[in-house]
């Protein structure tokens, strides 16, 4: 069982920058891979990014190639996602997931453990 906990939303102007943060419980973090992913209103979930259990591979949006960064932390059991120059479309709530396997996958089906996620809005 994991547990997980995001912080770090706000509000930001657009080109701005947030660091999301994704604290997970349970001594086993390093077995899992971990994404992030977010929810507009209206719309459906999206994939935002993905990183192996390893930290070695990492996967992206299109929509967030180049602009977001993720990683991870396994002595800290935390895992991050870097926003940089932001939009307005950004704007969502984001979470983080963990998937009990070392590889990434962009499919939130595939993933077992989600936070209760955390408001990131980016004014134009």
């Amino acid at each position: 069982q994991v547990q997980l906990v995001e912080s770090g939303g706000g509000l930001v102007q657009a080109g701005g920058s947030l660091r999301l943060s994704c604290a997970a419980s349970g001594r086993t973090f390093g077995s899992y891979a971990m994404g992030w992913f977010r929810q507009a209103p209206g719309k459906e979930r999206e994939f935002v990014a993905a990183v192996s259990w390893s930290g070695g591979n990492t996967h992206y949006a299109d929509s967030v190639k180049g602009r977001f960064t993720i990683s991870r932390d396994n002595a800290k059991n935390t895992v991050y996602l870097q926003m940089n120059s932001l939009k307005p479309e950004d704007t969502a709530v984001y979470y983080c997931a963990a998937r009990p396997s070392p590889t990434t996958t962009p499919r939130a089906e595939e993933y077992d453990y989600w936070g209760q996620g955390t408001q990131v809005t980016v004014s134009s």
